[in-house]
């Protein structure tokens, strides 16, 4: 099965030692943002979790944990954008995240290693030559690291309003013009671009919008084909494959103005007191009511011998 860390909070970045202590014990849990006294307990144990997918935007705090997650399949998507600290104050400086991201291609390869370049808006500052000159820069000191670079558009959800009230809509007009011109740039460094929930107005000029977390992109990673249970996908126009995510919402301390995930950075302030390493909850622990439901898993990994695996 397929474990992903990434879709509510970025665990590299601020759980680490958490996480680390959730793989030494074999076992998480997870509350239902929609019903919280409901939970689901995985087990973390790579004879039935063939890949955990990350999404940070600063994976240097795992890597003294490194050792934990070998036996396990591991597909990681970095963000490095190009905005500054009035858009994304927590995030540490981008050269650094930009050599750790090298760093971590070293150890898990090259076909374990995506490059998220979103969401995009444009701003004053933020401009198209911005934004094309920034690309080429971080496609330039990932080319040899990575062969993936997905963007998106930013999508202007009612918590993105609230937050970033300020944000507007990237027209069709621009959107096609950046898109691409970035396709153009990533191919010269040996990546391809994917758009993320961008539908396929981007396929003609050499995009793949297959999906960026699709189940090839786990399969590629760890060289194995995989029989996975049928899903339907997150949103319209999603084709990722998104199985257990073990994060909760309202939880990562970068608090960038263009967050999906987080609904109000007072709360996250609060859960963030409430973390605690040792519990095998993200936020918070056992309580008395909890419905506690043990995950039935199994590995998805074919064992038949096939072209693909060889």
């Amino acid at each position: 099965m397929i474990i992903n860390t990434g879709q509510r909070t970025d665990i590299p970045a601020f759980y680490a030692k958490w996480f680390s202590n959730r793989l030494r014990e074999g076992v998480v849990c997870v509350r239902n943002p929609f019903n919280p006294k409901q939970v689901s307990r995985y087990r973390l144990d790579p004879s039935v979790v063939d890949v955990i997918g990350f999404c940070t935007k600063n994976p240097a705090p795992m890597f003294p944990y490194m050792e934990l997650l070998s036996d396990y399949g591991q597909y990681w998507f970095v963000t490095i954008t190009p905005y500054g600290k009035d858009i994304e104050p927590n995030v540490p400086d981008k050269h650094k995240i930009l050599s750790d991201f090298q760093h971590l291609s070293d150890i898990v390869g090259i076909n374990s290693m995506g490059w998220r370049y979103d969401p995009i808006f444009i701003t004053d500052r933020y401009t198209i030559d911005y934004h094309l000159k920034s690309f080429e820069q971080i496609a330039q000191a990932l080319s040899g690291y990575t062969k993936t670079a997905v963007i998106s558009f930013i999508d202007l959800y009612e918590k993105v309003k609230r937050n970033f009230p300020e944000a507007k809509a990237v027209s069709q007009k621009d959107q096609l013009y950046l898109g691409k011109e970035m396709i153009r740039i990533a191919d010269r460094y040996g990546m391809v671009v994917k758009p993320c929930a961008e539908g396929n107005m981007l396929a003609e000029f050499g995009a793949d919008c297959s999906g960026c977390m699709t189940v090839s992109t786990y399969e590629t990673a760890i060289g194995k084909r995989l029989i996975v249970p049928n899903r339907k996908p997150n949103r319209e126009q999603c084709a990722c494959y998104i199985a257990c995510d073990i994060g909760a919402y309202d939880t990562c301390m970068h608090l960038c103005r263009y967050c999906y995930a987080n609904n109000d950075p007072k709360m996250v302030e609060v859960n963030h007191r409430l973390h605690d390493p040792d519990s095998p909850f993200l936020i918070g622990n056992y309580e008395d009511d909890d419905i506690i439901h043990d995950v039935e898993q199994r590995s998805w990994i074919d064992r038949q011998m096939t072209l693909f695996d060889m």
